[in-house]
């Protein structure tokens, strides 16, 4: 029996120790995606309307290749004479989504995109205080532009970065800040993008390699394309109607 707990305890921290290097590994690439990346923003020589981006590394595109293939920037292929402007900072929060909103003068925007959460989800925000900031982000969101669009991130625990029992948390979470973006944008009539799914259908959790940027935590360029096609499908920047369908 001696020798059988031994090695259970062997086994364990051995495994304690791979799981802590391969996070070790996960934040040190995650850390040099977030430093090699920019917002991007454009202004076009005729522009017809106007876009305000505020978010976190999701709305820089961290893990993209290139700012071009973040979300704003192959939305900006597509709508070559919208203008970006784009306030997205690495490691933002709901709070600092506030903030960057509260720097904009009411009525500058025909739109405002927000794309933001999964440091609240990670970094283990308070529920209410994340349900009552997301609530203020919407207030204030409304005031900037006729037209807003949360797009929060998606389903955080399906990320490889994550293990279990830290990835069931992770997902019930992110299930909570899905319910708290839904229920703000409801009220105040903006329109919520789900990108939320359990494992068994999540196209991040089925394809991985293919949709993770190499931290397995962000978006990689097909990541933020699928992200893409799941904003023009859920919202009226996709449909033509509203404001933000004139786009």
């Amino acid at each position: 029996m001696k020798r059988v707990n031994y090695l259970l305890a062997t086994v364990a921290g051995a495994t304690v120790l791979l799981l802590a290097g391969w996070t070790t590994y996960r934040l040190d690439q995650s850390r040099k995606l977030a430093a090699a990346s920019e917002p991007f923003s454009v202004e076009p020589a005729i522009a017809d309307r106007r876009l305000l981006i505020a978010g976190d590394s999701t709305g820089v595109g961290t893990g993209a290749s290139s700012p071009q293939m973040s979300v704003a920037g192959q939305l900006a292929a597509l709508r070559p004479r919208l203008a970006i402007t784009n306030l997205s900072a690495d490691g933002a929060r709901f709070v600092d989504v506030l903030r960057q909103l509260e720097s904009i003068p009411a009525g500058r925007y025909d739109i405002v995109l927000i794309m933001a959460g999964g440091n609240d989800v990670i970094r283990l925000t308070p529920a209410d205080e994340l349900r009552n900031t997301i609530e203020a982000v919407a207030d204030r969101a409304i005031s900037v532009a006729p037209a807003v669009i949360f797009l929060p991130a998606g389903n955080v625990g399906n990320a490889p970065f994550f293990f279990p029992p830290w990835s069931w948390w992770m997902s019930a979470r992110a299930r909570d800040l899905h319910e708290f973006v839904l229920a703000a944008a409801t009220r105040t009539g903006a329109t919520y993008v789900n990108l939320y799914k359990p494992a068994a259908d999540d196209p991040f959790a089925r394809q991985p390699k293919l949709l993770h940027a190499s931290d397995g935590l962000h978006p990689s360029d097909a990541g933020y394309a699928l992200w893409l096609e799941t904003l023009l499908a859920q919202s009226p920047l996709g449909t033509g109607s509203g404001a933000a369908g004139r786009l």
